[in-house]
């Protein structure tokens, strides 16, 4: 007996929510990796560390990781943004793989230009909106063609 397979809706709200997680998220993230300033960290002025350039890149990429992922403006977005990552995952092992690529990078798109707008006050040009539309009409082409 075949599995019975989960209602479209499903799918289509799946699509949606990977699609916001991975678009919408992306100018929170910008915005606060941007405006972080990182506390100073003593450790980096010390001779050992200051007078060897390859220690200092792999203490100062630690703790630039580090500051950034203790900075809630910048952590929780990325958490969001990574938690779409998995659904993306577990939606790639039940959906046809032709069809959910191009819709949720699609619906990313269409969330970070909504995303920029929210977040950074920047105006959808014409040309941006056309684009969009033009986006919705070719993931309608993909989803049409399949049937």
């Amino acid at each position: 007996m075949a599995a019975d397979k989960p209602p479209v809706i499903n799918y289509v709200l799946s699509f949606i929510l990977v699609g916001l997680a991975w678009g919408f998220t992306t100018p929170f993230i910008r915005r606060a990796a941007v405006t972080h300033c990182p506390p100073p960290h003593p450790v980096l002025e010390t001779p050992a560390v200051r007078n060897s350039w390859l220690k200092s890149k792999l203490y100062g990429a630690f703790f630039a990781v580090l500051d950034l992922l203790r900075n809630p403006r910048y952590a929780l977005p990325l958490l969001l943004n990574l938690t779409g990552s998995i659904w993306f995952f577990l939606l790639i092992g039940q959906a046809e793989l032709s069809l959910t690529v191009p819709i949720v990078n699609t619906m990313a798109f269409l969330f970070t230009v909504m995303g920029e707008w929210y977040v950074e006050g920047k105006v959808i040009s014409k040309d941006t909106a056309a684009g969009m539309l033009l986006s919705l009409v070719g993931i309608g082409l993909c989803v049409y063609s399949k049937t």
